[in-house]
C-alpha cells in the first residue's frame, strides 16, 4: 500500500460515512410526509419478515398523507398492523384496498426529541470519521516502519488526512444545522 492508496481509501471511507449520515437524516421526519419514513417497516409476508416496499406500492397522496397500496389485497391488515407496530407514531387506516397513513403534526416536545436524535446521528458520524483518521494514521506509521516512505512524507500525509477529517467534520456540522432548522420550522 502506498501513500496515495492510504489517502484515497481514507477519502472514500469518509465519503461513505457522510452518505450514511445523509440517509439517516432523511429518515428523521419533519412536518411533511415522505415515503422514506416507511423504509424500515417490516411486514410478515407468509412467515418471513419482508420490507414494506416489496409487498406494497408506497406513494404520497398529499403533503401530509402517505398512501400504501398492497400488491395482494389480503395483505392489507398485516401491512396496517406492521405500520402501527413500527413505533413511528403513525396511525394507518384502510380505505378499500388502499391504506392511508396520515402524518400527525409534530409537537414542540417531539421536535426537540428529533433534534436530539439528529445530533446523536451526527456524533456517530463524527466518531466514524475520527476512527477512519486513526486507521489512516496507523497505516502511514506502518509504511514508515516498513521503510516504504520517509518520515517527512508520513508527516505531510498525516497533515493531509487531518485536513480531510476537518473538512468532513465541518460538512457533518453543516448538515446538522440544516436539518435542525428544517425540524424546528413549523
Amino acid at each position: 500500500m502506498s501513500l496515495a492508496d492510504v489517502k484515497k481509501n481514507t477519502q472514500e471511507r469518509m465519503t461513505k460515512s457522510l452518505e450514511t449520515l445523509k440517509a439517516d437524516l432523511a429518515k428523521v421526519r419533519t412536518g411533511r410526509a415522505h415515503t422514506g419514513i416507511l423504509d424500515h417497516v417490516m411486514v410478515d409476508y407468509y412467515g418471513s419478515p419482508t420490507a414494506l416496499t416489496q409487498v406494497a406500492n408506497v406513494t404520497l397522496v398529499d403533503a401530509r398523507t402517505i398512501g400504501v397500496q398492497p400488491y395482494e389485497k389480503k395483505m392489507a391488515n398485516t401491512i396496517e398492523k406492521a405500520i402501527r407496530d413500527a413505533d413511528l407514531g403513525l396511525n394507518p387506516s384502510a380505505q378499500g384496498d388502499m391504506i392511508r397513513v396520515p402524518t400527525p403534526p409534530l409537537t414542540e416536545e417531539r421536535r426537540k426529541e428529533m433534534v436530539k436524535l439528529v445530533k446523536s446521528e451526527a456524533e456517530d458520524a463524527k466518531i466514524a470519521v475520527r476512527n477512519i483518521r486513526r486507521d489512516a494514521n496507523e497505516s502511514l506509521k506502518k509504511l514508515v516502519k516498513d521503510k516504504a516512505c520517509s518520515e517527512d512524507d508520513e508527516r505531510r500525509s498525516s497533515d493531509e488526512v487531518q485536513k480531510l477529517t476537518d473538512k468532513f467534520i465541518a460538512d457533518i456540522d453543516k448538515m446538522v444545522v440544516d436539518k435542525e432548522k428544517e425540524v424546528l420550522t413549523v
